[in-house]
């Protein structure tokens, strides 16, 4: 896990949605803190500072201290309300840091050893079966990322969940199962149905022709008819 990072606080008292909007327009957002044995506490965060920590990559997977003027609270982050057209954070959820405590977070899984994996050399391509693992952990030490080694592997091999070396317990939530993270599945090829098109234009080529001798065909049957009749009269 990453060192803990710091975000400057201060605490609130008035509660709703009209306190909340005043806040929102002086570029602060509301926050409260809750688990362990103290009661929640409420407190605002410069909206800046925040949605800057907010975009980095594993924001929910580390510690940080909420610096107020009379002491520093020690939390993970747990949730985040957004805007619903802006996505701007409107909200925060963090728990209290308790040493020793475990809880279930989703943590990403990254790739390496790309460029010694024979499967990708060969064509293939890494089919993600999940972005993200759910882990039972204790709080200091949630993992930054799930790290898979894929150098080696090859079309058709498949990364389950017992080779992947978790952190000293940290365990994944699902335990009924060796389930599937990732594979190396073969190249999608695309075959183009020309051959099949030439064939349908000879054959249209082929009933133009046959229609073009029929009517001649039929032409020269009438013109016989025709020259019949003449010499019948004239008999």
């Amino acid at each position: 896990m990453s060192d803990t990072n710091s975000i400057s606080a201060e605490a609130r008292e008035l509660t709703g949605k009209g306190p909340a909007r005043r806040l929102r327009s002086e570029g602060r957002i509301p926050a409260i803190v809750y688990g362990g044995d103290g009661e929640p506490v409420r407190v605002t965060l410069n909206l800046t500072e925040f949605r800057k920590e907010f975009r980095r990559p594993g924001f929910f997977t580390r510690l940080y201290d909420l610096n107020m003027d009379d002491e520093t609270l020690r939390v993970l982050p747990r949730d985040v309300q957004l805007h619903p057209v802006t996505d701007s954070p409107m909200h925060a959820d963090f728990l209290r840091y308790v040493k020793g405590a475990k809880i279930t977070v989703f943590v990403a899984v990254r790739f390496e050893g790309q460029e010694e994996c024979e499967g990708l050399k060969r064509g293939g391509v890494i089919n993600v079966v999940r972005h993200e693992i759910e882990l039972l952990c204790p709080v200091e030490s949630i993992p930054d990322a799930i790290v898979i080694d894929i150098a080696g592997l090859n079309i058709g091999d498949s990364v389950h969940i017992s080779a992947i070396e978790l952190p000293e317990g940290v365990t994944p939530t699902i335990t009924d199962r060796d389930f599937t993270v990732a594979t190396i599945a073969a190249p999608t090829i695309h075959v183009e149905e020309e051959e099949e098109t030439e064939g349908d234009e000879d054959e249209e080529g082929l009933e133009g022709e046959e229609g073009e001798e029929g009517a001649e065909g039929e032409e020269g049957e009438e013109g016989e008819e025709k020259g019949e009749d003449s010499e019948n009269s004239e008999s």
